[in-house]
């Protein structure tokens, strides 16, 4: 697709011409990128309905009585051009969107659930599933077939195939609208994101590090203001403002316009949309016989409960808030101590906070950004995957891709095989949505040959002027290896079936991969072989290694407050009844008050931009997730520290087989049990950010 988003009018594009259609000649059959406008979309979509419609009535209409083969093998085998189609639209609407490709999106999101719902309700289809989930233990199955049997019979379920039809029309409407709403939702925050930015003067500049201010100019250059530099909504450009930026007036502007996103009353306004999709989500819970879309939701998880979930939260929320309120007191005597006249606010507290680790720990992340270029921190991902898992990267040119900033990998396996290719689409721009994450074109499996997997890392980093390199934040370099860690649970998976492929886990699980390899790029080996200064190429100094690892637990309380809070809100908002939920800001504050939020602290995502859950409703009454699984990631690396060796091969192997490549073929507590040999221990995520101890007073 070309880079310049395109404003000539939608046509046809259907038949033999349409590159979506056709056989890819392109090295390991990639998507042609550049061959593909958003005139193609439609069309392709309209074929891949077609195919997937005569593909499942051929399944529901077999004469043969069901067996895995021709019902469940056969759905496994169903919709493949649509799952291709489906996977590079919303890669791009996600990371490279324009005005035609976000019309498209309006029209396909609906069609897409009035072409699933007569699908996962078919009740003919649904009776075959059910007889064979009925006599499983009859069967002969492996154990992955009968993972798959049981989660397919599951999903068919909870979808709404044993209702009666009343009961299907009105779910089959409820996802129709509800598609509908979730993008809506997305565009909204999308398009306040791309309206928004503060231009920076030169008297504006005071405090703020120069990789930051390189960083605004190439944010301005790609807004087409060539020569200015601005602050963008992007979270590395307004959290690396807040920690900076002296002047007190610029940091409120920013702080403000971060937090109302989707909340200005005006036409990106997302309060409305909220109402709508919980009245709906607890309307469709309340079909199926749950008095909860969170009681729904949590039954097919790890937690099964919003009581376990909300009791795991509320015991990590009393220690963080005490330690938050302490840290308060401190930063508002640091404040009186320079002299300020004024109340901390929650724009002040990353710039005190800041300030305040000087003080403690002789640390501050502007003295450690110069040695964490993105260049080094992906060299380190990559090291830490080879020595664990043995694998291999070099770069490929020769891989069409969705914009020239886009790089791709070739991934090889211990033994100098192909195992996948690697994207990674690492700086922010205007078309690409807020925050990162992981997703995939294709996925692993070896149902009907060995397919490897094409996967994506997308970031929102701040891209370095033309002279210096991007430079990344602490938090950034742990957001790069946490993505990472989300691709190799897709590049490592090793399963027969697509459903089960990769990340296709349980939420509160998913979170596990990823979480669990951000403790490797804390490691003082991994930091002194790959944090070298941009500019000397000198290693990271061993005093300011050892300031920066001291300071890891700083501010701790903070940071889990911010998380915790939006978590318990989530769970919060799809426990009540809807009918009480008609003003989203009024039901954020009594909700807020009832926790004892600082005021000083906001959610990290308040609801208006809350994309986890109202975008779509993948993380619904589930962002808990992951804190969830943080309590295994920090009890899982302690696996490593036991051996005296965090890349120890006993160890490392049993992580790739029961966790890494499994995907979704096992049940994830067993899968844990199986590589810990135990279950998780709580104590453990306290102990990693430092809430066992008492909050040290101001």
């Amino acid at each position: 697709m070309s880079d310049t988003p395109q404003s000539s009018p939608i046509v046809s594009a259907s038949g033999p011409d349409n590159p979506l259609l056709k056989a890819w000649q392109t090295p390991f059959q990639t998507a042609p990128f550049g061959e593909i406008g958003p005139e193609h979309f439609l069309p392709a979509f309209e074929q891949a309905f077609i195919d997937h419609a005569a593909e499942v009535a051929a399944i529901t209409h077999d004469p043969s009585a069901p067996d895995f083969a021709n019902t469940i093998i056969a759905l496994e085998r169903s919709g493949r051009l649509l799952a291709k189609v489906s996977a590079i639209f919303y890669n791009l609407v996600s990371a490279h969107s324009n005005p035609e490709l976000l019309e498209i999106d309006k029209d396909v999101s609906s069609r897409l659930a009035r072409h699933w719902n007569p699908i996962m309700m078919n009740a003919v289809l649904f009776g075959r599933i059910a007889q064979l989930h009925e006599n499983r233990t009859a069967l002969g199955l492996t154990a992955e077939q009968l993972r798959l049997l049981e989660r397919t019979y599951t999903r068919f379920h909870r979808a709404g195939a044993g209702l009666d039809e009343a009961a299907k029309a009105r779910m089959a409407a409820i996802n129709e609208r509800q598609a509908h709403l979730g993008t809506t939702f997305s565009h909204h925050l999308l398009r306040d994101e791309q309206e928004w930015f503060l231009e920076l003067g030169e008297d504006d500049l005071d405090g703020l590090p120069d990789s930051f201010i390189a960083a605004a100019r190439s944010a301005a250059e790609e807004r087409v203001l060539p020569g200015k530099a601005i602050v963008t909504t992007s979270r590395s450009s307004v959290e690396t403002f807040l920690k900076s930026s002296r002047r007190r007036d610029l940091r409120e502007k920013v702080y403000k316009a971060f937090t109302a996103r989707g909340d200005n009353g005006n036409a990106n306004d997302n309060n409305a949309t909220i109402v709508e999709i919980l009245a709906l989500r607890e309307e469709a819970a309340q079909l199926l016989g749950y008095p909860s879309f969170a009681v729904y939701r949590l039954e097919d998880s790890m937690a099964k409960t919003p009581e376990a979930a909300r009791g795991l939260l509320e015991r990590v929320w009393k220690p963080a808030r005490a330690r938050a309120l302490a840290d308060r007191d401190a930063l508002q005597g640091l404040i009186a101590e320079e002299g300020g006249n004024f109340t901390l606010a929650p724009w002040d507290w990353r710039y005190y906070a800041e300030k305040l680790r000087q003080i403690r720990a002789d640390f501050d992340d502007a003295a450690i950004k110069p040695y964490l270029a993105l260049e080094g921190m992906i060299a380190a991902a990559f090291d830490c995957a080879h020595r664990l898992f043995g694998l291999s990267f070099s770069e490929r040119k020769d891989i069409p891709t969705w914009h020239p900033d886009v790089r791709v990998w070739e991934v090889m396996d211990a033994a100098g095989k192909h195992q996948a290719l690697f994207y990674g689409d690492y700086f922010a721009r205007a078309s690409k949505r807020s925050g990162a994450w992981m997703t995939t074109l294709r996925d692993q499996q070896t149902l009907d040959g060995d397919i490897a997997p094409l996967v994506i890392n997308v970031c929102n980093f701040a891209k370095g002027a033309d002279d210096q390199p991007a430079l990344l934040s602490p938090d950034d370099a742990r957001t790069l290896f946490h993505e990472f860690g989300h691709g190799l649970h897709g590049m490592l998976s090793n399963v027969t079936y697509p459903s089960l492929s990769g990340t296709s886990v349980f939420t509160d699980f998913v979170e596990l991969p990823s979480q669990l390899y951000e403790h490797w790029q804390e490691q003082p080996q991994v930091l002194r072989q790959f944090a070298k200064h941009y500019q000397t190429g000198e290693p990271l100094p061993d005093d300011l290694l050892e300031r920066f690892l001291a300071a890891r637990q700083f501010n701790q309380g903070f940071a889990t407050i911010e998380f915790v809070a939006s978590a318990l809100m989530d769970l919060e908002f799809h426990s009540q009844p809807a009918s009480t939920i008609s003003d989203v800001g009024a039901f954020e504050r009594a909700g807020l008050e009832k926790i004892g939020m600082p005021t000083e602290i906001a959610m990290r995502h308040r609801p208006t931009q809350f994309g986890h859950i109202f975008s779509g409703d993948h993380y619904a009454a589930g962002y808990y997730s992951y804190m969830w699984s943080e309590v295994m990631d920090a009890d899982a690396f302690g696996a490593f520290e036991e051996t005296g060796d965090i890349f120890d091969q006993q160890t490392a192997k049993r992580l790739h087989d029961d966790i890494y490549s499994s995907g979704g073929s096992r049940d994830p507590a067993e899968a844990y049990i199986a590589f810990r040999g135990r279950k998780p221990e709580p104590e453990a995520l306290l102990r990693r950010r430092g809430l066992l101890e008492t909050p040290q007073a101001a």
